[in-house]
């Protein structure tokens, strides 16, 4: 009987300042420590959303891996396929919550992190994937070095070749893909990244990610400036898919963002095969993006997105449109939660759909 979700990637130690602090206000001193990590992340939310859920990582022989191990299997996440090493290092970030007109700010510090250094002999993807229904990776684990890029790209090409559905998150990260000095980060993703999906079924991202990876830009959107420009997705998603006929669907997330505390949030789903698009949250048969004031952590709101909209095709099984409709529903609720990990149920993602957006006291 297949089994769920399995996601491959690394997951770090998160140090945040409290109380919108910045780290030279607080350090030396006390910071907030949480683990985090795109595909972790996904693993995470699927799991508490219903389904089953697995990740697949390697992590240094230490104390520190086996707290996150404990931490992973406290949200019913299978962590049996995690790889233990005797060489490299825990990656870490820092993460300064911006507010109002100052923005978030993260540092990374992930270098010769244990995944980083291992290569694809390292895994028994054959073993790994066994029984499983569905892979999710990202573009963040590639960006980490060459051996990572070339684990990635082997697991995708192994998972469909055993008939896994699959998914990828472009997460273009500008302070990664260093790992070639030849070429920019960006010239290095736009290289790289097209050789994984190739073996993607369900592609996510924005429209960023999709000019910083694939060189395909959306007219009259401004992403720096929050400004985005709804009529143009469908267009970037066509183009993204006669660049790769293999993609069943596109999902696009839309985020206009007003300040730090005040963003709009939505998202569009492309169906690759009848040419067609989605997009919620809707009111009236048009575009009605949720606003989302007083946001506590917009880190992982992707994250949750793909868990939600992987969870509802995957394992509710419904149509694109409820699909949609649950996933920007679950990462709507994220910005709401402090840390990268969604915790909300899938009883609180289907009272949002359904309109309970008033937060009254449930008793």
């Amino acid at each position: 009987m297949k089994n769920g979700l399995i996601t491959f990637g690394e997951i770090m130690v998160r140090f945040s300042p409290p109380d919108n602090l910045r780290l030279t206000q607080v350090m030396p001193g006390n910071l907030e420590v949480t683990f985090a990590g795109c595909e972790a992340s996904v693993a995470v939310s699927y799991s508490i959303l219903g389904g089953d859920s697995s990740f697949v990582t390697v992590l240094p022989n230490n104390t520190i891996s086996e707290a996150c191990i404990k931490n992973l299997n406290s949200f019913s996440v299978d962590t049996t396929s995690i790889l233990r090493a005797d060489k490299g290092r825990f990656g870490t970030y820092y993460m300064e919550t911006g507010s109002n007109q100052r923005a978030s700010k993260v540092t990374y510090d992930r270098y010769k992190s244990a995944l980083s250094l291992s290569k694809p002999e390292d895994y028994d993807w054959e073993s790994i994937l066994k029984n499983k229904e569905w892979l999710h990776i990202s573009g963040i684990t590639p960006a980490l070095s060459e051996h990572a890029y070339d684990s990635t790209l082997f697991c995708a090409q192994k998972a469909k070749n055993l008939g896994l559905k699959t998914s990828c998150d472009l997460n273009f990260r500008s302070k990664l893909w260093q790992w070639n000095k030849s070429y920019s980060a960006r010239e290095l993703a736009k290289s790289k990244m097209p050789e994984i999906l190739k073996y993607i079924d369900l592609l996510i991202g924005n429209e960023q990610d999709a000019e910083d990876v694939l060189d395909i830009k959306a007219q009259d959107s401004n992403f720096k400036n929050g400004e985005i420009n709804i009529e143009a997705y469908p267009e970037i998603a066509n183009k993204i898919s006669n660049l790769f006929p293999n993609l069943s669907q596109i999902a696009i997330t839309l985020r206009e963002s007003i300040s730090a505390n005040h963003n709009r949030w939505g998202a569009m789903l492309y169906d690759c095969n009848k040419e067609s698009s989605i997009f919620s949250p809707s009111k009236k048969n048009r575009y009605s993006p949720f606003e989302i004031k007083n946001i506590v952590d917009r880190l992982g709101a992707g994250d949750s997105f793909a868990a939600g909209l992987i969870f509802s095709l995957n394992h509710l099984k419904t149509d694109n449109k409820n699909a949609l409709e649950f996933a920007v529903a679950a990462s709507c609720l994220a910005h709401s939660i402090k840390g990268d990990y969604n915790l909300s149920t899938s009883d609180e993602v289907l009272n949002l759909v359904n309109g309970f957006t008033s937060g009254r006291v449930s008793r």
